[in-house]
């Protein structure tokens, strides 16, 4: 815009919901991270992120709001590099799928571990151990 031969620059801001961009992360940041003194975080985004400990170790971990008490809660995945970055994503999106449905993903783990287990106590040859 010109006034009186003057430039003016009007710059314009859109208020907008502020959301953190966060850029995934790569399989060689996650292999170059090294430990400090302090515990410190990588994030991949959507609640997904390691946690590099000072004593080198690093784990999985996913942030989410339970779907019946809204609390934030907390689930491991595992560490690295025995749950890979690909395998850590599948598990943080297998629990999105969950929470969409209402399912709380640690208490849906638990349920789906004792239907195997009663599945593996509840054969012909326990029951009539069992009776004798």
């Amino acid at each position: 815009m010109t006034i009186n031969g003057f430039s003016y620059i009007i710059s314009y801001t859109l208020k907008t919901q502020h959301q953190r961009i966060t850029t995934p992360l790569t399989d060689t940041k996650i292999r170059t991270a090294k430990p400090l003194e302090k515990d410190y975080t990588l994030s991949d985004g959507s609640g997904l992120y390691l946690l590099v400990k000072s004593i080198g170790t690093k784990i999985w971990r996913f942030n989410y709001y339970h779907p019946t008490s809204k609390v934030r809660t907390l689930v491991s995945f595992g560490s690295y590099p025995e749950i890979s970055l690909a395998d850590a994503r599948l598990k943080r999106d297998e629990a999105r799928q969950l929470l969409a449905k209402g399912i709380d993903p640690q208490q849906y783990k638990k349920d789906q571990l004792k239907l195997l287990r009663d599945e593996q106590n509840n054969t012909f040859e326990k029951v009539a151990t069992d009776l004798v």
